[in-house]
């Protein structure tokens, strides 16, 4: 949904003043609402946003954009529980800031037309590019970083529904192992290490829901290799360095932590990585 850009200030600031009665507070929130926006296009041109005459929509990646998001999401989580729409759809919605799912068991269509005309009466705008209608048993859908769908469960050949995380999410924690191995990248190794220790037990203790194992697997692998190429041109080492550092001494010696070997946490990460 994108709601960051469409809630309608006039109806949020009403929410807010629910809850806040400090008349200070609610003037620095409108004028914070109301500040201009400096962006820039993937182009690089540059563009402002916001500003005075501006009535909807509330500053991308600002702090207290989640926050107020998570307030006028209310509206529509309350007029779900009070027209009784889960007993009628048989369904439950999940929400995490404007991001949410209805799970319905056989009335997902007529969930999501319900749930077109009650947003357009908030005001609000629903992503079509990201909205659908899945089946789980048989097909996949990503939230908050995992993947949840049919999986094979390897030992009896059999298939259940269940979660793992999501190939965006693969591909995301990669991308930052790899910015943080950069050849550039001259701080100590014992700094290099710690950071990227704090990285992969961030990344794991988030998904230690569902089946994970082959996904910290296989990171596991990515990052031996990227450690070890890092390694060997820093060292100026010949050859491909698998001997010098091999799989035992960067996960051994060198003090690595193995996303494979980790626990299960029973206290997860808070927020999608």
């Amino acid at each position: 949904m994108g709601s960051f850009d469409s809630i309608p200030h006039s109806d949020l600031l009403k929410s807010v003043a629910r809850r806040v009665v400090d008349r200070h507070v609610l003037r620095l929130i409108k004028m914070w609402l109301k500040a201009p926006i400096e962006e820039r296009d993937a182009d690089g041109t540059r563009r402002m946003s916001g500003g005075k005459g501006s009535s909807r929509g509330t500053p991308q990646g600002g702090v207290a954009s989640p926050l107020l998001a998570n307030i006028y999401m209310n509206r529509f989580l309350k007029h779900w529980r009070q027209t009784g729409a889960g007993e009628v759809f048989r369904a439950h919605v999940v929400a995490y800031a404007d991001d949410f799912v209805i799970l319905s068991r056989g009335r997902a269509a007529e969930a999501l037309t319900w749930t077109r005309d009650v947003m357009a009466r908030l005001g609000l705008t629903i992503n079509e590019a990201k909205t659908s209608v899945r089946n789980a048993r048989k097909e996949h859908f990503d939230f908050l970083g995992y993947s949840f769908g049919p999986h094979w469960f390897k030992k009896n050949g059999k298939w259940y529904v269940g979660a793992c995380p999501s190939k965006k999410s693969v591909k995301r924690i990669r991308t930052k192992v790899k910015g943080l191995l950069a050849p550039g990248n001259m701080a100590p190794w014992e700094d290099i290490r710690d950071e990227l220790n704090s990285m992969l037990l961030g990344w794991s203790a988030y998904f230690s829901y569902g089946t994970y194992r082959p996904a910290r697997r296989g990171l596991g692998y990515y990052v031996y290799e990227r450690v070890r190429d890092f390694l060997v041109r820093r060292h100026k080492v010949r050859g491909r360095g698998t001997y010098r550092f091999s799989y035992e001494r960067v996960y051994g010696e060198l003090g690595v932590v193995r996303s494979d070997r980790l626990p299960r946490s029973h206290e997860p990460a808070v927020g999608p990585t």
